[in-house]
């Protein structure tokens, strides 16, 4: 729809809103924008479409007259109480999710947009307790930059490709995208592996590619996401590790461990971490991507993983640049 056309249907709607009675055509043409000058040919053509397209969009534009014992000019007019919504209702606990949903995107590009959905609710008289929700909302911080491409994704059933912590690539058809234990997680088909993954939003380096084209797979219809993200998400921490960070660097490990003595002397700047975890695959891409500001102490066998682990990531660059 061109600009004009807009402008002027919505010109259209506020003049026939704006009126008690029923107003006649030439009443019509002389008050609303873009009708002043069409010839008068052009302008019963021009109303008759706007008419249309305003009543197949739901608008309901009423004709009459405005004396019933005299034959007037048939006018137009748009109702009111037809037009406008009922009172706006919520459950309590349908309040408390759009407060929080209107929080998630509290530092992403959404923000605008849950702002303007926020007011318009306050305006049908809506009002979320956010305060209420200030200890359990969930949010998007600066370490989530993948969060809306992945949402978008998943939302639009499109393929993504993404390098994830470690080193290694993923194509995923994402299913859903979930909350878990404080962190974001995606949901769906590794693609290489055909089985179901679910993957830390965190973890995801670089920006992801998403396929051009929406709808490009279906989710299994009798799947239930939330009892498979129980199943896949880390299970609590039964093991620890000793690693080594030098001053500010990994934030993620230094919050999750706590400072101890270094069973062995560090460079300058290091400070020994005794680090739980529950996966020792989800550690060791922690220690890979943060390297080399972050190093495996003890166990042995975490310390040989990530050597591995590293050895393999430093193979494959040294054969992409050798082009073979």
């Amino acid at each position: 729809m061109a600009p004009r056309k807009s402008e002027r249907l919505v010109n259209l709607t506020i003049c026939l809103l704006a009126t008690r009675s029923y107003l006649t055509r030439e009443r019509i043409r002389q008050a609303v924008e873009g009708y002043h000058d069409l010839s008068d040919a052009a302008f019963e053509r021009t109303f008759e479409r706007d008419k249309d397209e305003l009543r197949a969009m739901g608008v309901p534009v009423e004709t009459g007259t405005n004396d019933r014992y005299f034959d007037d000019e048939v006018g137009y007019r748009i109702a009111r109480g037809s037009f406008e919504l009922p009172p706006v209702s919520f459950t309590p606990d349908e309040l408390s999710a759009l407060g929080a949903a209107t929080r998630v995107w509290h530092e992403a590009s959404a923000a605008s947009a849950t702002a303007s959905a926020l007011a318009k609710l306050r305006a049908a008289g809506v009002e979320p307790d956010l305060t209420r929700l200030a200890a359990i909302e969930p949010s998007i911080t600066a370490d989530e930059p993948a969060f809306d491409l992945i949402w978008s994704a998943t939302l639009e059933r499109r393929r993504v490709g993404f390098e994830y912590r470690g080193g290694r690539r993923r194509d995923v058809e994402p299913w859903s995208v979930t909350w878990r234990k404080g962190r974001w997680y995606v949901l769906g088909r590794d693609v290489a592996l055909d089985e179901p993954r679910m993957f830390k939003i965190s973890r995801i380096t670089g920006v992801p590619e998403v396929a051009a084209h929406s709808g490009g797979y279906v989710v299994p219809p009798d799947l239930d996401l939330a009892a498979l993200a129980r199943s896949l998400e880390p299970g609590e921490p039964d093991a620890t590790a000793t690693v080594a960070i030098l001053a500010d660097h990994a934030p993620q490990l230094r919050r999750r461990g706590v400072p101890v003595d270094s069973p062995v002397a560090l460079p300058s700047g290091y400070v020994a971490y005794e680090v739980p975890y529950a996966r020792q695959g989800d550690l060791v891409g922690d220690i890979c991507a943060g390297a080399p500001d972050v190093l495996p102490l003890s166990p042995p066998d975490l310390r040989d993983a990530v050597v591995a682990r590293l050895r393999g990531v430093v193979g494959v660059v040294a054969d992409e640049g050798s082009g073979s």
